[in-house]
This record gives structure tokens, C-alpha cells and sequence, in this order.
């Protein structure tokens, strides 16, 4: 299968279609805009609480005739340009696959050696997240706005979650097994090219605060992003630091051991603050971060929430298993209830986290509707993950078999733009992929082309020459309530869909494997939860007989630990949950839960569960989902999930919680 680079077969093509959306945008955009300003969010309304309440209204009675005239003005011109856009969609395809092009920073060919098919094994990192990036009329009813802000800022905390320092703890007390204890280390990253020991301040992380349109200033960080991000570290070093705690049970480290990292430290490096003047710091609830602190979007941090666990019986670590590196000193601080400890019957670790996961190696992001939002989603993107599959979808009548209104719907949606659905960044290189549109939807979600974007990612390869890939799966179902024949009849086509994109890229045969398939993983925002009552039908769907939630017990049961993934639009901008630390704390409890997240629906509650104290059922909906299958996989291969998080670093810019999960591929033989 050929991958698409360019959205038509020739540029004769594309200069055609830019010119006729140059036509189309003054309209388009004269006609957002318009909607826009009557559509305020709640975070506008309390910005003009304390303005005059005659000045919005002037404001409205001044632009409101401008923007009239200019849209009739605009109108002819938007006709002719959709008279020549509409029939290029048939040409159109239905992806752009982009490959970063600069060598400096692509690194997909060395993560390709790192495969060691003689080794135990190696773990993939996945995330998904709904970013809600609509024209920015249509975004406010969800009560979010500025949509082209919005992308950038998604695309900054996603590259500097994901690339920050990893941190492993070796545990040295074989009785302190739970690992109850976690870091806090504020990690510096290593200049590129720097050789130098990093040294690390012992204080609380926290989280990038987003100081955009939606929450204040953002004038320093765009200061700095501009000066090239020359902070960042290559994808492609190694970026690990280790951590060690010495064994006592309370899970505090010993004087001597204290002595011991402070003493490396000193050694290597400027003086450190000292530890009580960090504790102080961490027990402060209200700390203001100024600027430079771990909390800057330029920084590389390290998150309680990403840590890789060792577990190491025999006392010490040989200091060769560290590679020369500086042990980190730890400040310990005992978990809440949600992440005390690992449920007895559970396998793998849980947690909401305030970042996405370190080394992360595969995103699905659904929503990606705006194509000025989607360019600059893809550019900050790009600074870590060296492929990215966008622009995803399909436009106009093309490829459309369903009655002629639902046609004319769709040709409507085409003037919205509701179509460049999905965008997948990797850090891997995809060798095929392929779109297809659910032909059923309903209501305003026909105006979306909704559907699947299936692909195919190599991982590694054997000393044989056997390629080692991966098959992901993303899509977004029916969304309106009620519509729950139209989602069983999406599931069922998706099944069909990945068989068949299964058969038609695999090279393989039993007698002559040519491939070894590692890991096969679905995700995407599925619109219905596992806890509802109106859901019934979806939760007993066959798809879940093939492929596994970690999140569920069963039909209509999700595991204690796991939470919705819908934010009650009403309190995005809400001082406890507009910072993705403070979301963090407020989703760690139980009554917090109740007041921000929307609960499964039933009679006698409503959606918006905000300051409720009823007992409710679940824990939120949880309408995005990370599901695997061990079905197709290398059959002298296990795949284990290794953690599942719940992530908050999104707070303020979408609706919608990400969720990453990382996956353990194990050979089933020892390293060399």
C-alpha cells in the first residue's frame, strides 16, 4: 500500500483547491466569527462580570452589521469557490502521512534497532485524547473556544509531557513491595550535546499551567518556544535518571543514604536546596510557580505519575546497572486513596496523572476538525514525534452511499469544514494505513464523515530480517444520546474493517512469516460508557469478546480505580480544575468527581452532576477507551498491560480526559 504525502495526485490539482478555498475561507470565516460572538463562555462571562453591562452589547451592536456585510459581500465569491472545491473531493485523498525532515531530531530508524528479539522483551506507550479543535463557533457550545490557541498549546504540553526525563526507582527493601512511595523530583534536562551530570533541586512537580486566551497570559512562554527550544533534549538520547530508596519501611530514605546522593551531587554540580526547605515547598497547596520553575512549558519534568517501578530484593544496586549516572534523591510522600496502592487482584499500576506519559510512543487524537488548527497541532507535534498521519477523512458526496438528504447534509458539512477527523502522531514509521467512513450517522453527526483510521507501524526486526510491526486502530462513534442501534451497527462495520485491513497488509503467511505481529490496540472516543443503563446494548457488543478493557470488569461493571473521561463543560474554567495539577487533586476524590465530571445517565439524574451529593453510579462516564487484543500476536509472545492513566494535563483546553496505556511485549526468554 502507498502512503499519501500530498492530499492530490498532482499539483495541478492542488493549486485548483487552494484557490477555490481561498474563495471559500473570507466567508467561512466572516460567518465563525459571527456565531462566535453571541455564543460567550462561561470563562468570557466572568472576564466582563466587572465591565459595564452596556459595553458587550455596544460591542455586538457595532461588529454584528460589519460582519453582515462583509458575509453578503463575501458570498458570491464563497458560491464560485464551492462550485470548483466540490468536485476536487473526488480526487481528494483520504490521509497526508508527514515525515519529519529534519535529521537532527528523526530518530525512528534507531528506535527501530532497539528491538531485541533474543531480549525479554519491550514496552509501547499509546495515547488517546478527544481535543475538541472545532471552528471556534461551533467549539463554544461545548463552552471552549479560541480553537487555533487551543491547538498550539494541546500540541506543547503533549510534546513536553511526553519527552521529559523518565525516572526509575529501584526499591532496595524486598519487604516494601507496594512502592506506596513516589517521586518528586524537579528534573533539569542535559543541554543538547551536553555531556555534563544534570543535577536535580528536590521539589514538588507540577504541571504545566496553560496561560493562553483561556487562562491568563501566555506572552513568556511564546517568547521562549520562539527562540527555537533549545532546552528540549533529542528524542533519541537516552533519558532516563535513576532514583534509589533505601529500604525502610515508612518508605523515607536513610541518613546515610541521604548523605551519600547529596554528597555525588555536591560533587558534580552546584549546591542543591536543601531537603527540609523542598518539603516546605511540597506541603504548600497554593505554591505559585515563577518563572523557569518546573512548571514551564519549556521545561522537561518529572512527574509522580510516570514512573517506571524496579524492583530490586538483594539490597544495593551495582552501580554499572546505572550507567554512570547520578542517583536522584527523592522526597517521599504517601499517595492518596485512589493511588495508595495496587488493588490486590490488579496486574498492572493506575493512576491519574497531571502529564503524559514519559517515552510516549503512539497518540490518536479524534476531533481534529479545524484545518489551521490541525497545522499547528502537527508542528509542535513534530519537535518529538517524527511521523504524523492527518488531515484524516473524507469530503463532500465522495465515497458517501447513503440517501440523497443525508448527501446534501454532508455537502453542507463541507462548507463547515467537519471533516479532518483524526491526526496520529508516531514515534515509529507507518507502512500502511487506510480511512474509511461510517455510512449511518445520524442527526448533526452526519455532517462529520465519522469513522476509522486503521494503520500499520513497524517496531523493530529480528537478526533474521523479520519485520516486527503493530497494528493501531482510532475511531469516534455516534455521538447523540439514544442512538444506540447506530453505534452497535459502527462497532459491528469496525470489526469487519480490521479483519479485512488485518488480511490485505499482512505479508505473512504460518509457513513463511515474513512479519511478527507485537501488539494490536483500538482506541478512540466510543461514546457510551460501561457503567449506563441506556448503554446496555454496546457493553455486551462481541468487540469487547476480542479485544480487552483494562478498565472493565464486565458488562455494565468498570474496575474501582477507573473514572469517567467526559468534564462537565460547566466547570472547565473553575479555579480547582482549570490547572492540570489542580484537575489532578480534584479527580482523585470522590466528591470532586461528583462536581466535574458528567455521570452515566439514567432517570433520576441528570447529566450535569455538579454540586450533587447523591450516591451515583461509577465513577464518571467513561466514554474513551484503550482496548488490546492478544488475537493475531506472535504466538511465542505475551502482551501484558503494564500501567493505565488517566490524564489531567489537558485541564482547561478540552472536554474530554486523555487516557495513555503502556504495554508490555515479552518474548518469554531472558536478556543476553
Amino acid at each position: 500500500m502507498v502512503l499519501y504525502t500530498s492530499p492530490f495526485p498532482n499539483s495541478f490539482l492542488s493549486v485548483l483547491h487552494s484557490f477555490s478555498w481561498g474563495l471559500i475561507f473570507p466567508c467561512y470565516w466572516l460567518a465563525d466569527r459571527l456565531v462566535g460572538s453571541f455564543v460567550p463562555t462561561t470563562y468570557e462571562k466572568r472576564q466582563r462580570a466587572d465591565d459595564p453591562c452596556y459595553f458587550h452589547a455596544l460591542c455586538i451592536i457595532i461588529t454584528t452589521p460589519i460582519y453582515l456585510a462583509l458575509l453578503v459581500a463575501s458570498l458570491p465569491f464563497a458560491l464560485i469557490g464551492f462550485l470548483l472545491w466540490s468536485p476536487l473531493q473526488s480526487a481528494r485523498r483520504p490521509y497526508i502521512y508527514s515525515r519529519l525532515k529534519d535529521k537532527n531530531h528523526a530518530n525512528g530508524a534507531t528506535l527501530l534497532t532497539e528491538w531485541k528479539a533474543a531480549g525479554s522483551g519491550k514496552s509501547f506507550c499509546f495515547g488517546s485524547a478527544n481535543v475538541c479543535l472545532l471552528p471556534d463557533s461551533l467549539a463554544r457550545f461545548n463552552n471552549i473556544f479560541n480553537t487555533q490557541a487551543r491547538a498550539k498549546e494541546i500540541g506543547r504540553r503533549i510534546r513536553n509531557g511526553a519527552s521529559r526525563p523518565q525516572i526509575k526507582i529501584y526499591i532496595d527493601s524486598p519487604t516494601n513491595t507496594s512502592i506506596s512511595a513516589a517521586s518528586f523530583s524537579s528534573l533539569v534536562s542535559p543541554q543538547a550535546g551536553d555531556n555534563r551530570t544534570v543535577n536535580a533541586g528536590i521539589k514538588r512537580t507540577t504541571s504545566m499551567e496553560y496561560k493562553g486566551d483561556n487562562c491568563g497570559s501566555n506572552n513568556g512562554e511564546e517568547s521562549r518556544e520562539d527562540k527555537g527550544g533549545s532546552g528540549e533534549p533529542h528524542e533519541g538520547e537516552e533519558n532516563t535518571c535513576i532514583v534509589r530508596i533505601n529500604g525502610e519501611e515508612n518508605g523515607h530514605m536513610s541518613d546515610t543514604e541521604t548523605d551519600t546522593i547529596n554528597g555525588q551531587a555536591r560533587a558534580s554540580g552546584p549546591a542543591e536546596p536543601s531537603l527540609e526547605g523542598d518539603a516546605e515547598i511540597s506541603k504548600t497547596p497554593n505554591h505559585k510557580q515563577k518563572e523557569g520553575d518546573s512548571g514551564s512549558l519549556d521545561s522537561c519534568s518529572a512527574s509522580r505519575e510516570s514512573l517506571v517501578k524496579v524492583r530490586v530484593g538483594d539490597g544495593t544496586v551495582d552501580q554499572s546497572t546505572v550507567n554512570n549516572k547520578l542517583l536522584y534523591k527523592a522526597s517521599i510522600m504517601k499517595k492518596t486513596s485512589v493511588r495508595k496502592k495496587k488493588h490486590t487482584d490488579e496486574t498492572f499500576d493506575h493512576e491519574i496523572s497531571a502529564f503524559f506519559p514519559a517515552n510516549l510512543d503512539f497518540l490518536c487524537l479524534q476531533e481534529v476538525f479545524d484545518k489551521r488548527a490541525a497545522e499547528k497541532l502537527k508542528e509542535q507535534l513534530h519537535h518529538y514525534f517524527e511521523y504524523i498521519v492527518y488531515d484524516v477523512g473524507v469530503y463532500s458526496c465522495h465515497g458517501c452511499f447513503q440517501p440523497a438528504a443525508t448527501c446534501a447534509a454532508t455537502y453542507f458539512s463541507s462548507i463547515m469544514l467537519l471533516n479532518g477527523f483524526f491526526l496520529f502522531p508516531s514515534r515509529y514509521p507507518v507502512m500502511d494505513a487506510a480511512y474509511h467512513c461510517y455510512p449511518n450517522g445520524r442527526g448533526m453527526d452526519s455532517l462529520a464523515s465519522k469513522g476509522a483510521l486503521f494503520l500499520k507501524v513497524q517496531v523493530g526486526s529480528t537478526p533474521q530480517d523479520q519485520r516486527i510491526v503493530g497494528y493501531i486502530s482510532c475511531t469516534h462513534l455516534q455521538a447523540i444520546a439514544g442512538d444506540t442501534t447506530v453505534r452497535c451497527e459502527q462497532l459491528d462495520m469496525l470489526q469487519d474493517w480490521l479483519s479485512e485491513f488485518r488480511k490485505s497488509t499482512s505479508s505473512s503467511s504460518t509457513a513463511n512469516p515474513e512479519e511478527l505481529v507485537a501488539f494490536d490496540v483500538l482506541c478512540g472516543d466510543l461514546n457510551f460508557d460501561n457503567c449506563s443503563s441506556e448503554d446496555k446494548l454496546e457493553q455486551q457488543h462481541s468487540l469487547f469478546t476480542h479485544y480487552k478493557d483494562p478498565c472493565r470488569v464486565g458488562p455494565g461493571e468498570d474496575k474501582p480505580w477507573a473514572i469517567g473521561t467526559l468534564l462537565d463543560p460547566e466547570g472547565l474554567y473553575d479555579e480547582e480544575v482549570c490547572t492540570p495539577d489542580n484537575l489532578q487533586k480534584v479527580l482523585e476524590s470522590e466528591e470532586g468527581r461528583k462536581g466535574y465530571l458528567v455521570y452515566p445517565t439514567s432517570k433520576n439524574h441528570s447529566s450535569s452532576q455538579k454540586g450533587r451529593k447523591a450516591s451515583l453510579k461509577g465513577n464518571g462516564r467513561r466514554i474513551d477507551y484503550m482496548l488490546y487484543t492478544e488475537e493475531g500476536v506472535y504466538l511465542e509472545w505475551k502482551v501484558e498491560v503494564e500501567e493505565f492513566s488517566f490524564i489531567t494535563q489537558l485541564a482547561g483546553l478540552t472536554d474530554h480526559l486523555p487516557v495513555a496505556m503502556r504495554l508490555m511485549v515479552s518474548t518469554g526468554e531472558d536478556d543476553p
